[in-house]
């Protein structure tokens, strides 16, 4: 097809996705039209059954739990009772928010980084990690440089319900 000074250019990105339509606006307007009531109701779907937490949605989720100091990310616990779960929960949270802002923190933490940040007994961090390994919550990374542990996306929504269910979220 050989463009012409009426012709008109759309170009649509949804996800990955482009398409480009071009021609005159009496054949443009129909293509368009049917692309976006076939792919609207499936983006649409898809969106429901989709989690993927951005950097917004965590600090606002979280802001009252959760900081970054000039020491790095840490819980902010105050006056509120966590278990240890919830706070090695709330590191590893802490540390994928400080690694989305690009300040150069790696989303990952190794035992002796979650330990130094929390305080809490390395024996009972590995039992808490354990347990929350196996719910699915944090993934273990086996590197050449050590073994380091990130909360999944499962672990966002049960760290956020966990803290909603005790009042504190």
């Amino acid at each position: 097809m050989t463009e012409n000074s009426d012709d008109i250019k759309v170009s649509i990105t949804m996800g990955d996705t482009t398409v480009e339509f071009t021609g005159s606006p009496e054949s443009v307007m129909p293509s368009l039209n049917g692309f976006l009531m076939k792919q609207i109701p499936t983006f649409n779907l898809a969106k429901r059954i989709t989690v993927n937490y951005s950097a917004k949605e965590l600090i606002e989720k979280f802001e009252d739990y959760v900081k970054i100091t000039p020491e790095g990310p840490r819980v902010w616990k105050e006056d509120k009772k966590m278990s240890d779960r919830e706070v090695i929960s709330l590191q590893l949270l802490a540390a994928r928010i400080a690694s989305e802002f690009g300040n150069g923190q790696s989303p990952e933490l190794s035992l002796g980084q979650i330990q130094s940040a929390t305080g809490i007994n390395p024996k009972s961090i590995s039992s808490r990690l354990s347990e929350i390994l196996k719910l699915g919550y944090v993934e273990k990374i086996n590197a050449e440089h050590g073994v380091w542990y990130r909360l999944t996306t499962q672990g966002i929504h049960w760290l956020g319900k966990a803290l909603m269910k005790k009042g504190r979220g």
